[in-house]
């Protein structure tokens, strides 16, 4: 059980709770870690707890019928998961995986509901980041269509930086070609050629951010567009309740 507000501070939609919205809420939640690739719950699966990442950054995953998959969206500490449960839907329309592990906040679905029939303001901020997700999800899916590799690899990098608020990433080529629906082969080369411009340092299963700028300058406007979103949706709830 969690006793301090600065407890929740580690997510962004907890962290933008007052004081009463938090305690109503507090109860209910469970630090977990979570693993690298752990399934949490599978396409047209029911969906049975909530996850507000921290430090772990979360898939939504995209399969077809031959077993390949992409990822439509990246949720990390500015998110949750499970969104269908506060719509009616009940069941995930995609797979939800670890991507990189770390530690988010578990809540049954349940009591999230319960809650949010019952807050205004839980209410409006769940809504404004379903807003911010489904821009995401369409941008990704644009993105992935028309833009080309090496700006879709830039993109994807900022992403995971600012969900994990770290210039480090622990990931490996072969996970960067799965999450964008790509072979290997073309990701080792994007890398290769950032690597050398000192963008980037990547090594077996890492990647350090030397140069975000440079790095935001080869990305497709797609990143911009989806954090301009996410900034302009969020922040500005929490500041109006702070006034108030």
């Amino acid at each position: 059980m969690l006793t301090l507000q600065s407890d929740l501070h580690g997510n962004h939609l907890l962290g933008a709770l007052p004081s009463h919205e938090w305690q109503a809420l507090a109860p209910h939640l469970e630090l977990v870690h979570l693993r690298n690739e752990q399934l949490l719950c599978d396409s047209g699966q029911r969906i049975h707890h909530v996850y507000f990442p921290t430090t772990a950054i979360i898939s939504m995953l995209s399969t077809m019928e031959d077993g390949s998959s992409v990822e439509i969206a990246a949720v990390g500490r500015e998110g949750m998961t499970g969104v269908p449960v506060l719509t009616g839907g009940e069941t995930m329309p995609n797979r939800v995986q670890v991507q990189c592990a770390g530690f988010a906040y578990r809540m049954s679905a349940q009591a999230l509901k319960q809650q949010f029939g019952r807050s205004d303001f839980l209410r409006r901020l769940m809504l404004l980041y379903m807003h911010a997700l489904l821009t995401q999800v369409a941008q990704t899916a644009a993105c992935n269509r028309h833009h080309a590799l090496n700006k879709q690899l830039c993109r994807w990098l900022l992403i995971e930086v600012d969900r994990v608020a770290s210039n480090d990433l622990t990931v490996t080529q072969q996970l960067i070609a799965d999450m964008l629906g790509v072979r290997r082969e073309g990701i080792t080369e994007a890398a290769g050629k950032l690597h050398d411009e000192g963008l980037i340092h990547h090594s077996r299963g890492h990647i350090k951010i030397l140069d975000r700028k440079g790095l935001e300058a080869r990305a497709c406007e797609c990143y911009g567009l989806v954090k301009r979103e996410f900034d302009r949706l969020l922040p500005r709830l929490r500041q109006a309740e702070t006034v108030e």
